[in-house]
């Protein structure tokens, strides 16, 4: 009988084929280079206010671009990169689509791999939220509509925030995140430990335990839209599955929807449009002034 890794991985080869973000990527330089370019551009162009620092160390900082009305909704965003890569200066993009919208965009700085282990880097988003939530009238925002996103380890991380004891720990209502929205996350880590990520990221037991959120779901009244590139690969739309149903099972709200034509990259391409399904979603989400229970 063939010994497996994982599920039906028997090679680390195997694992490392599905977690291949460049899978269905025609040329992979090109669409980093269209993150760079195009976050360059939203920080000439909008209003920005860059750096924030919201915790203690050099990497804990916020990039926050105001809407033009007091007032305005909020959604934080967390950006990817296998949580070893990248910063927030690369996801400045994301910001175009929603300020058009009228909603306020802070994108999150954290430190990486290995010079933090995943669990740091769980709690620092988790800070950098409450940091938000407590601080963003004076930046304009309204921090009674606020959503939270994350793309591919941002996504992640915004599940794992998603999972958070809100009112026991930092003193805050129980829910207090308007809307979710997910986009190529990994909410399963288990896999991830036999692939060429793990002298980075170094996966453990008990680091895959407690941030693995599709298995630690708690009940939350936060809707989220979890979503994926329908190129990528069957592991990434096994992982959006797997959470769906796991957020569904608990009783929570979520929609579980392919992005036709996208690829790991391009299916986060729409937040640099205020027409896109993705802005749409999310400007519908923040339009009530209504509290969720």
């Amino acid at each position: 009988m063939t010994q497996t890794l994982y599920r039906s991985f028997v090679t680390q080869a195997d694992i490392d084929a599905q977690y291949n973000a460049a899978h269905g990527v025609a040329d992979a330089a090109a669409e980093a280079r269209h993150f760079v370019t195009r976050s360059a551009e939203a920080r000439q162009e909008l209003r920005c206010v860059l750096d924030i620092p919201f915790g203690p160390t050099l990497a804990e900082t916020l990039d926050i671009f105001p809407a033009d009305l007091k007032g305005a909704p909020v959604f934080i965003f967390l950006h990817g990169g296998y949580w070893r890569a990248l910063s927030s200066k690369e996801f400045s993009c994301v910001a175009i689509g929603p300020q058009q919208r009228g909603i306020t965009t802070v994108v999150v700085n954290y430190a990486l791999c290995p010079h933090v282990a995943i669990d740091e880097i769980t709690r620092q988003t988790r800070a950098a939220i409450f940091w938000v939530l407590r601080n963003i009238d004076r930046y304009g925002g309204d921090p009674a509509r606020v959503a939270l996103g994350g793309h591919s380890a941002g996504g992640h991380l915004a599940a794992m925030c998603l999972q958070t004891d809100w009112q026991g720990i930092y003193g805050l209502p129980g829910t207090p995140l308007r809307a979710a929205l997910l986009v190529s996350g990994l909410y399963d880590l288990e896999p991830l430990r036999y692939s060429y990520l793990q002298p980075q990221i170094q996966l453990d037991d008990g680091v895959i335990r407690r941030n693995s959120p599709a298995f630690s779901v708690r009940r939350c009244a936060t809707p989220a839209l979890i979503t994926w590139g329908e190129t990528e690969t069957s592991e990434f739309e096994r992982q959006s599955s797997v959470f769906h149903e796991a957020w569904h099972a608990a009783g929570n709200p979520s929609e579980l929807r392919p992005q036709p034509g996208a690829n790991h990259f391009s299916v986060i391409h729409g937040f640099e449009s205020p027409t896109s399904d993705l802005c749409q979603w999310l400007a519908g989400k923040l339009a009530s002034a209504q509290a969720l229970a």
